[in-house]
């Protein structure tokens, strides 16, 4: 598989607002992704079953996503608290068949609340230019494969 950027292009940090902040998802960060994935739903509020099942499967799964990350191939952000303290969701840019990028996210519960996190609205945004694809997470899988 190829870099889905070329060497000279700089890996944005991640942008941050008031409330969160991205950055690359990590095996340093299994726990507290865990937690999340266990309490994700949709941009509805609606619950959604966790895509791996235990501590240690998720560990394999960031593994993946931070060697990814680091050979260029794709990359995964963790959405977090400001303070470090809970993982709100995670963006996902993947290579794509017919465009340049696919961009996928998940979100987990606002705390003491049934909707979604403060950072649901962005599960609507559209890319600009048609040049990224907005895909759902398969049900089934740990990851999508691209040739």
């Amino acid at each position: 598989m190829h870099q889905l950027v070329p060497d000279g292009f700089t890996i944005p940090v991640g942008p941050a607002n008031d409330q969160f902040r991205l950055r690359m998802l990590s095996v340093d960060d299994v726990v507290k992704d865990f937690e999340a994935i266990c309490d994700r739903v949709d941009r509805n509020g609606s619950s959604k079953p966790p895509f791996v099942s235990t501590v240690r499967e998720n560990l394999v799964d960031l593994g993946w996503h931070q060697k990814e990350f680091e050979l260029r191939r794709s990359f995964a952000y963790t959405v977090v608290a400001l303070d470090e303290s809970r993982v709100l969701g995670c963006v996902y840019i993947n290579p794509s068949r017919t465009h340049y990028a696919s961009v996928w996210m998940w979100v987990r519960r606002a705390p003491g609340s049934t909707g979604p996190t403060g950072l649901a609205h962005l599960q609507n945004h559209q890319a600009p230019s048609g040049r990224v694809a907005r895909t759902h997470r398969p049900e089934q899988g740990l990851r999508q494969d691209a040739a």
